[in-house]
């Protein structure tokens, strides 16, 4: 059996709506069709990956307790809908406005790929196979710098990120249209080889 493939997902602005420093799960609110899309996504057999930035920490704006209660509410919400995120990743570091600790010059904060490499690690991932989707160019170039083809969605930052877009990345409505952009390539891809 081969490595599996993986959609790599940035959270805030991708899948729930963008809000700045989220840090109350009360304030975590899933993007309209987001639940069909990665439903989509699992019955294509991807694994679905959360990778996301959380410099808010490394600010001293709230902590891994906090984040990890909005992850909760994500999974809550999600499993509602009978869909299970394989695994999330964050960093907490900023290398300007960190806080002790946190104030350092990582391999994980995007558009550095070691989140994206870790989670290849830990779950025998093929990167060359798998996908990136995010709302900021941070995302997009994580994405490429890991070796996996990347998509923007114009939710959260997107609409205004989308004008910075490397060549040969495209630029998505939302979290469906990119879905099905990644289906339609898949189909494609298996029609070449059959």
């Amino acid at each position: 059996m081969g490595k599996q493939r993986a959609v790599f997902l940035d959270r805030d602005g991708t899948i729930n709506h963008e809000v700045q420093y989220l840090s109350r799960a009360e304030d975590f609110r899933l993007i309209p069709g987001v639940p069909y899309a990665l439903q989509r996504l699992k019955d294509a057999g991807f694994l679905l990956v959360v990778v996301t930035n959380q410099s808010g920490i490394g600010r001293g704006l709230y902590d891994e307790a906090a984040l990890q209660a909005v992850h909760d509410r994500m999974h809550e919400e999600l499993g509602y809908f009978g869909i299970t995120i394989d695994a999330c990743y964050f960093c907490p570091h900023h290398p300007e406005h960190g806080v002790g600790d946190y104030r350092v010059e990582c391999s994980c904060r995007k558009p550095l790929p070691g989140m994206l490499e870790q989670a290849a690690l830990d779950f025998d991932i093929d990167l060359s196979r798998s996908y990136m989707i995010g709302d900021k160019l941070g995302d997009i170039e994580a994405g490429i710098n890991a070796g996996c083809k990347s998509l923007m969605v114009l939710t959260g930052y997107g609409a205004t990120e989308s004008a910075r877009l490397p060549k040969g990345v495209r630029a998505y409505l939302d979290l469906q249209a990119a879905v099905e952009a990644i289906l339609v390539a898949e189909g494609k891809r298996k029609r070449k080889k059959g």
